[in-house]
């Protein structure tokens, strides 16, 4: 069985006493819910190390990690440092990073590989622009983001890493891809694994849906064969929103 996945993304937000009580709140929904799925939380830096400190019951996730593994690299933050804390993964490649960052195919790679090498969970994201997806080159972009990234991994390494397929398109308008467009691609990802790596691989590899994720929309998107679950931004920041979606696996 793949694991089920509900992760949040909290992105440029959130106080430390904000920070400290939404983890609080999170933990204590846990631990009186007991979630069907593995609950994870990607966090901005400067708040990992109180979070994994304080929130036993949390996978607490970076927001990014560095391609290098040390040096004159300012602002960059490593994964021995991550696991020097006790990190759990590390969000990688994700939409913003690529368009912000100018981040390549190959940079995101490499940074999939030193979470591995650390023995921190990458989630690769990956995912088309609303041009290409007009284009009908959605397909085009996810082969080769996909390709570059993980396809020099080898069959141990690729079934650690849990993918994010998330339409660029979707992130933060509001604007959500049907569960069949979902599905659709989903299903494409997992068979460019298994025509690299085998089906049983592929079966293997957990496949998150990102893109304005929230409770009225989880349990359609959810329920399709080949997402396990959800890349959550915006509804990840209330606790609210994001137990509810934890506790959309509770209907499936």
């Amino acid at each position: 069985m793949r694991k089920k996945i509900v992760a949040g993304n909290w992105k440029m937000n959130k106080t430390l006493p904000e920070a400290q009580t939404l983890l609080a709140e999170i933990d204590s929904f846990i631990q009186l819910n007991s979630p069907k799925c593995e609950v994870i939380v990607g966090i901005p830096f400067i708040y990992l190390e109180n979070a994994k400190a304080k929130h036993k019951n949390l996978q607490v996730y970076s927001e990014d990690i560095s391609e290098h593994r040390s040096g004159a690299y300012t602002g960059e933050i490593s994964a021995e440092m991550l696991t020097s804390i006790h990190v759990d993964g590390s969000i990688v490649g994700h939409s913003e990073r690529r368009q912000y960052h100018k981040e390549t195919d190959e940079q995101i790679g490499a940074k999939v590989k030193i979470a591995l090498d650390n023995g921190l969970t990458p989630i690769f994201c990956n995912g088309e622009l609303l041009e290409e997806r007009k284009a009908g080159k959605h397909f085009e972009v996810v082969k080769r983001q996909t390709e570059i990234a993980l396809f020099n991994l080898t069959a141990e390494e690729i079934v650690k890493v849990v993918i994010a397929y998330e339409p660029v398109w979707a992130i933060g308008t509001g604007e959500t891809a049907t569960p069949e467009q979902a599905q659709e691609i989903h299903a494409y990802i997992r068979s460019l694994i298994a025509d690299k790596y085998g089906k049983e691989v592929a079966d293997s590899v957990s496949i998150l849906y990102g893109g304005s994720v929230k409770p009225d929309n989880a349990k359609e998107i959810f329920s399709k064969p080949d997402v396990d679950g959800g890349l959550i931004g915006g509804a990840s920041l209330n606790v609210k929103d994001f137990g509810s979606l934890i506790n959309t696996y509770k209907e499936i």
